[in-house]
């Protein structure tokens, strides 16, 4: 029997979101539970994950979009690229997606509305850390103690709010990440010195709507004032949605796991 073609397509469409969605199961799901607070997060182990050997840790903090409780949501940018048959075969690692809350933040910024973009945002230099990054700060230091860890191969990323809370956390653990990235992300050049050390790949498009692209090229250009590494990646054409530009470029994951802390 012969299907007309629409109904072929959609069950073509219909059967890969079946796939996705199992595969997104490999994700294990876990949580940090403090005696006021819960974190919950997804990890994905290398598929012949040997206890006894030690592995690469990435970190990937989610934008505001997937913010919630529902330990899914998260999944939604980035995770896709970690189960290709690629991917786990070259760069068999541990990869890392904690989930905030709604009513919290990755970064502690003050948001107002903006003239160019839809927000200003205005970042500290100091004070303590919000409900998501503290939980996050204390979640980090309990999988970094696991012995299967390799403590010089410790990466961090985020997109959008993730972005934001990558720059936090590189200031508040500038000695533990080899190397980081940020999409879309932002931060006040005043703490581009408190993570200098740590060789970032910064992307964001020309176009976007919701952080305006300056607060990037600010942060690269004081980088390269400083004389340390940056890579820059600027999108004229991109919206907000410049992950999809950034998971992308065939040097992204070679770049990251090139480097290495030397203790």
């Amino acid at each position: 029997m012969k299907y007309p073609k629409s109904i072929v397509c959609l069950l073509l469409v219909l059967c890969c979101s079946r796939l996705y969605a199992q595969d997104l199961k490999k994700f294990e799901k876990a949580s940090y539970i403090t005696a006021t607070d819960t974190l919950f997060y997804r990890v994905l182990f290398p598929e012949t994950f040997d206890p006894q050997l030690k592995y690469p840790v990435v970190f990937f903090l989610h934008s505001r979009n997937e913010s919630g409780n529902d330990n899914e949501k998260q999944l939604n940018i980035g995770a896709k690229l970690l189960l290709t048959p690629e991917v786990r075969t070259q760069y068999p690692a541990i990869y890392v997606f904690p989930q905030c809350t709604e009513d919290s933040f990755w970064s502690n910024v003050k948001i107002s509305a903006g003239t160019t973009t839809k927000h200003d945002y205005h970042f500290q230099t100091g004070g303590k850390p919000t409900k998501a990054m503290s939980g996050l700060l204390g979640m980090i230091d309990n999988l970094l103690a696991k012995p299967y860890v390799n403590l010089q191969q410790v990466y961090v990323g985020g997109a959008s709010m993730g972005g934001m809370g990558t720059y936090e956390l590189l200031r508040r653990k500038p000695k533990t990440f080899a190397a980081a990235f940020a999409i879309c992300g932002a931060d006040t050049i005043a703490n581009v010195n408190k993570y200098k050390q740590v060789p970032l790949w910064i992307f964001h498009g020309g176009k976007d709507e919701i952080v305006n692209p300056a607060y990037s090229i600010a942060i690269a250009n004081q980088l390269k004032i400083i004389g340390k590494e940056v890579k820059f990646s600027y999108y004229p054409d991109a919206n907000h949605n410049s992950w999809d530009k950034a998971f992308a470029e065939p040097q992204f994951l070679p770049w990251l796991f090139s480097h290495r802390l030397t203790k």
